[in-house]
């Protein structure tokens, strides 16, 4: 009896061995002391060929540690993380994974104790504050911010000036005295003002953001529709577009880019990660400018705000402090390094100290000369802060349909008050 007892004590001990190396039920501890670190990212021409860069970087740091870059589609990456976090396995999973900031707070309130923290591992001074925001939930910030979305108006030079004006003459301006010089661009060119799809109204992120608001209310859960006049007031000026014909429609990516390449359009307004899009048409050298994002009018609202961007994310698994120290020592403090990223990749990132570079104030040729990175950090820093919340692609799904109605004759109040209460049923 004493020996079947030992072997039930054995064996248990065995068990317990064998379950103790798990993490979060699944993660084996034998990757736990490798010097070895897993990063997902999409985009090979920019996120991808940033962290080439940055390995390069960190090579000098720690030349030991090697960094596996794995490319996925935005999409995968996201159904892959859902799938594996909702399920509570982290095996398979990266050490560190790039998340758009609009998705960021949907995974780090459904999912907080997967992540791990990086308060305190970086100065959070440093960088443009709506991105700190962004990448933040209760206080704890999780991500280390990368690139900025920040918004410009890029003008055709050409065109203004068959109407009359300057690029003086589009400083700061807002949405109706933008509308108003379409209106002459169109009468002395042909041209409409800019193109938009009517299935993703971004157009309607950046008026809301320039005046401080979002879709949903500071607590980044509540709907905020109906009585958000900031909203309204982009649904009037987006309705107004539509009316005087200054707005072209585009059904896809392609569509888009030949549109302006094409010059079809006077203006693009979106992030600045347009740039080598439009740079690729070669033919339009010197016949470009880019100038402040149109504010909000009538209310408190600025000329900056922002389109995308993403930052990075470091997942609670082995490897951790390996993966934190490779993001602290490249994106979060290295200024060489983000001189190579504008550079090579024209990738502006969020990193204050990096603007004082050299890289930063070089004065592009296709603008006319202009320094629009320069131009573009200085308008990120002037970017409202606002709580993306976790439904941002949701909601505007149902803004789509909105807007349509809108469109078609249906009264305003009505429309917003209807996707608010659409709104608050779908995401409970």
């Amino acid at each position: 009896m004493k020996k079947v007892l030992a072997l039930l004590m054995v064996s248990m001990l065995l068990l317990a061995a064998c379950s103790s190396g798990s993490s979060n039920g699944t993660e084996s501890k034998e990757n736990s002391d490798t010097n070895e670190i897993t990063v997902w990212a999409w985009d090979p021409n920019f996120n991808i060929k940033a962290l080439e860069l940055a390995k390069e970087a960190y090579a000098s740091e720690n030349p030991d540690l090697k960094v596996n870059v794995i490319e996925n589609a935005q999409d995968d990456i996201v159904q892959k993380l859902n799938t594996s976090l909702s399920s509570g396995t982290t095996k398979g999973l990266p050490n560190i994974v790039l998340i758009e900031d609009y998705r960021a707070k949907s995974f780090l309130q459904a999912y907080p104790d997967m992540f791990h923290p990086l308060t305190g591992s970086y100065n959070t001074e440093d960088f443009v504050q709506y991105k700190v925001e962004a990448t933040s939930v209760d206080n704890e910030n999780y991500g280390l911010p990368f690139d900025t979305g920040v918004t410009g108006l890029y003008v055709r030079t050409d065109y203004l000036a068959e109407a009359g004006y300057t690029v003086e003459d589009l400083q700061n301006i807002d949405w109706k005295e933008y509308i108003e010089i379409g209106k002459k661009v169109k009468e002395a060119t042909g041209k409409r003002l800019l193109t938009n799809d009517p299935n993703d109204l971004g157009i309607l992120r950046t008026m809301i953001q320039s005046a401080g608001k979002w879709y949903v209310k500071e607590d980044g859960t509540t709907p905020d529709l109906a009585d958000n006049e900031a909203l309204k007031l982009s649904f009037e000026i987006y309705k107004e577009l539509v009316d005087n014909d200054l707005m072209n429609f585009h059904s896809d990516w392609n569509q888009f880019l030949a549109t302006f390449n094409g010059g079809e359009v006077a203006t693009v307004t979106t992030g600045n990660w347009i740039t080598p899009s439009i740079k690729a048409e070669a033919s339009q050298s010197g016949k470009w400018a880019v100038v402040p994002h149109p504010s909000l009018p009538g209310m408190e609202s600025v000329n900056a705000s922002n389109l995308g961007g993403a930052s990075w994310y470091v997942l609670d698994v082995p490897g951790k402090e390996k993966a934190v120290d490779f993001l602290t020592k490249t994106f979060g403090s290295n200024v060489d390094l983000y001189q190579k990223l504008v550079t090579e990749i024209g990738a502006i990132g969020t990193y204050i100290p990096a603007a004082e570079g050299e890289a930063y104030k070089t004065e592009d040729e296709y603008f006319g000369g202009q320094s629009i990175i320069s131009d573009f950090s200085k308008w990120a820093e002037e970017i409202p802060q606002v709580n993306y919340g976790m439904h941002t692609y949701a909601i505007e799904d149902i803004l789509v349909v909105a807007m349509q109605n809108y469109l078609d004759g249906q009264d305003l109040d009505k429309v917003l008050e209807e996707a608010q209460q659409q709104a608050e049923t779908q995401i409970k």
